[in-house]
């Protein structure tokens, strides 16, 4: 069996067996947030918990408020209402203080610096390059070039490999996925879900419905800026009209 085969094998499998899950308090959780840009509220009275070892994923369509969700919770915006909590206290603070304290924040654009090398870029991120060619051995060939020089999706793993090489606490990711190929995204989510198998707190929001719950704990759906559906991987599976009535009708 090839090594990619391998890959999509495991995510499959992933999907198919339950993870038995140790009840423990939230890394991250929002409780009564409201959040927007302006004076307007893009999203209202959110209550989300992430824990460790865990992955969460936030669907909906465009325009529901699953980015304003990301950046207010990493503390790049300012909640209209409501509360964020880490490591269980409530926090206001500024999203670098948050990434000091162990958040890392994957944004929707790729967050490669294009005129840096790849090695120049893990060393900019403060990461364990040792650590990133772990998580994506196939880098290492790649250290000396430009990352402007990279595929989409090299540029991507270099992005992703540099915030979990930081070994953080908490990963907040938006979009991994977007204009890849199936088996880059496969690639990128496997190693999503390996991290959080090794303790981190995940919350991601992608458009890859089917590959997202292959790798998910729990599942929110975004509609209108509110949550329309909540609910495990398997009941999002098991109830898969329930999650599409709240997704579908905007997407």
């Amino acid at each position: 069996m090839s090594a990619k085969a391998g890959v999509v094998r495991q995510l499959a499998g992933r999907g198919r067996r339950a993870r038995p899950m140790l009840v423990r308090p939230p890394v991250l959780a929002a409780h009564g947030l409201s959040a927007g840009y302006g004076g307007a509220p893009v999203v209202r009275g959110l209550d989300i918990q992430v824990r460790a070892g865990e992955v969460v994923v936030l669907l909906g369509p465009n325009g529901a408020g699953k980015t304003t969700t990301l950046l207010t919770l990493a503390g790049a915006l300012a909640p209209h209402a409501g509360e964020v909590h880490w490591a269980g206290s409530p926090t206001t603070a500024p999203l670098h203080r948050r990434a000091r304290s162990g958040l890392s924040l994957v944004p929707e654009d790729r967050s490669v610096i294009m005129s840096l090398t790849v090695r120049e870029n893990l060393r900019v991120g403060r990461c364990d390059p040792a650590l990133a060619l772990a998580t994506f051995p196939e880098l290492e060939q790649h250290l000396d070039r430009k990352a402007g020089l990279l595929s989409g999706g090299q540029q991507q793993m270099v992005t992703l490999a540099r915030a979990l090489a930081r070994r953080p606490t908490a990963l907040l990711a938006d979009e991994l996925s977007l204009g890849l190929a199936p088996q880059i995204v496969t690639r990128l989510l496997t190693a999503v879900r390996a991290a959080a198998d090794e303790g981190l707190a995940v919350l991601l929001v992608e458009q890859h419905v089917r590959s997202a719950l292959t790798i998910a704990d729990q599942v929110h759906v975004l509609r209108h800026g509110r949550l329309a559906w909540s609910g495990t991987a398997a009941e999002a599976e098991a109830n898969r009209d329930a999650v599409a009535s709240a997704y579908l009708p905007l997407a």
